[in-house]
């Protein structure tokens, strides 16, 4: 089937405002099938599981057909559970972001109901709730179905599932008059059949089946890996694969900025993208990963929308994604064209659960992988190297580079084996710098948690303020100095506390760098 784009289905301009923002373009299939019927005003039964974009097939037709100047409850949703209750809310408000006028209430159990009395008060033409709390405010005629014209049951399997069939019937018995009830299912129990034949009339049948899942040629891995470990488990492993391209996912937009500000920081070619950036910019960060000009991609699964690129070697699920389904369609942006591509997911404690359900949908196996060590990524680098020099002896004309060689082999004292190890030692980066290897121990420095406190041998007898310490760090290390902590300054030395991870970052940068014109030492707190 065709898909559509949402300005060929004749929606107000505000809307469409609301589902640009939303870095939308092209409707989903439940999406281009259901919202015509559904604003043509008939009753509709749409079998669709969660994760193909139900909530905006509804709940655009339904902001299209609410009157923004009348006060008064228009639409009820019926959802099986809190969190699904907040999540629709959440969705419909942003659709709705530039409909003035337009007010949309979640209200469940468990959330203090005199709280839920005092926002209905002020006139709301869209309610989301669960079954029990929404026949609770009917009872107490807090909320007034007089204006109701449409009324839709959300997965309405779930709903029985949780025993609320008689509640669900009740509160179907309050609506007066003429209305649309629209429900959605996942499967389509006899229990759901005789409320359709009962509460519909002449509905019209929608079914999208997903497409089947592939993730054949795809190797999938996780990793245990606390929070603040992530970044460095992520370079580790980007140096041991060395993808050609890589795509890494989060689920927050803050944290696409967060990690490509830390990856560029640490010398990656790595760019973010989201919804929040103009069309100018995310248009420009495609291209750039397109040529191959930017090596790793981090987005959101929004903005990831439409990236089509074939060369895509890897992909990080830096963050579990919120939905199965966005898993399927995350790594499956490798492995293209034949080609085997690999899948790593970071999961952090009771996320392993999260991963088994991923895995009961795919009917995938995701392994679980040691952290490559620091030696392993040495190893694969050298084997890395020593494929492309076969290439270069196969490939190329090195008969002057070969008299090069002999003559300093007759002239030194070395071999042409101590030559080719120094060669590899520089192209490892080795000869770079050697404080690079250094490991430090940050065991004991007496900071507080996720901190290292750090010694240097200066203080307030050298002038120094705590401005041009901080200064030095942020401005040698790159890393933001927001992110320095305590400063503790004493007559000739002075603790600075900074986060574990940039610990060893410090302590390296700072190895030749000067405080108003004094060469510094530096070392971890509690060391000597």
């Amino acid at each position: 089937m065709n898909t559509i784009r949402f300005d060929e289905l004749d929606l107000n301009p505000q809307i469409l405002r609301g589902i640009a923002d939303m870095g939308f373009e092209e409707a989903t299939p439940i999406q281009s099938q259901a919202i015509p019927v559904v604003l043509s005003g008939v009753d509709v039964i749409g079998q669709a599981q969660t994760g193909t974009g139900k909530t905006a097939a509804f709940g655009i037709p339904i902001l299209q057909k609410v009157d923004p100047s009348l006060r008064k409850t228009q639409v009820l949703i019926l959802s099986p559970t809190r969190e699904l209750a907040i999540q629709v809310a959440d969705e419909i408000r942003k659709l709705a972001k530039y409909m003035h006028g337009v007010k949309v209430l979640p209200v469940y159990g468990g959330q203090d109901i005199s709280r839920q009395i005092k926002a209905l008060k002020g006139g709301v033409q869209i309610i989301i709730g669960t079954p029990g709390r929404l026949l609770d405010h009917l009872r107490r005629k807090t909320i007034r179905p007089d204006f109701v014209h449409t009324i839709v049951l959300d997965e309405a399997d779930e709903m029985l599932n949780m025993g609320f069939r008689e509640d669900i019937e009740t509160v179907l018995e309050y609506i007066p008059g003429e209305h649309q009830t629209v429900l959605f299912s996942a499967t389509m129990p006899k229990p759901i059949l005789d409320i359709t034949r009962k509460y519909q009339h002449d509905a019209v049948n929608i079914k999208v089946v997903k497409k089947e899942l592939t993730v054949a040629n795809i190797d999938q891995y996780y990793y245990d890996v606390k929070r603040k470990d992530k970044v460095d488990v992520l370079t580790r492993l980007l140096d041991y694969y060395n993808p050609k391209l890589s795509l890494v996912f989060c689920n927050t937009k803050k944290m696409v900025d967060e990690l490509a500000t830390e990856l560029s920081g640490r010398g990656y070619s790595a760019e973010g993208l989201h919804g929040d950036m103009k069309q100018s910019q995310r248009d420009r960060v495609m291209n750039n990963f397109r040529k191959g000009k930017t090596d790793i991609l981090i987005a959101t699964d929004v903005a990831a929308r439409g990236i089509d690129v074939d060369d895509v070697e890897a992909v990080f699920n830096y963050d579990l994604p919120q939905d199965d389904e966005y898993y399927v369609h995350r790594i499956g942006r490798t492995g293209r064209a034949g080609r085997c591509g690999k899948a790593f997911s970071f999961v952090k404690g009771k996320e392993v659960y999260k991963l088994k359900d991923i895995q009961r949908y795919c009917k995938t196996k995701i392994l679980a992988q040691p952290i490559p060590s620091t030696d392993d990524v040495a190893q694969i680098k050298a084997e890395n190297i020593m494929e492309q020099i076969g290439t270069i002896i196969e490939e190329e004309n090195l008969s002057d580079m070969i008299e090069l060689i002999e003559k300093q082999v007759n002239e030194a004292d070395y071999t042409a084996m101590d030559i080719a190890a120094a060669f590899l030692y520089q192209a490892m980066g080795a000869g770079e710098s050697s404080s690079e290897k250094e490991e430090y121990d940050f065991a004991n420095t007496g900071a507080e948690e996720g901190m290292v406190r750090l010694f240097i041998n200066i203080g307030k007898k050298d002038k120094i303020k705590p401005g041009d310490i901080l200064g030095a760090i942020a401005g040698e290390s790159g890393m933001p100095g927001r992110l320095v902590g305590a400063i503790d300054m004493f007559d000739k030395y002075t603790f600075v506390e900074v986060p574990r991870e940039y610990g060893k970052e410090v302590l390296n940068a700072m190895k030749h760098a000067k405080i108003k014109g004094k060469a510094v030492n530096m070392e971890p707190a509690n060391q000597k």
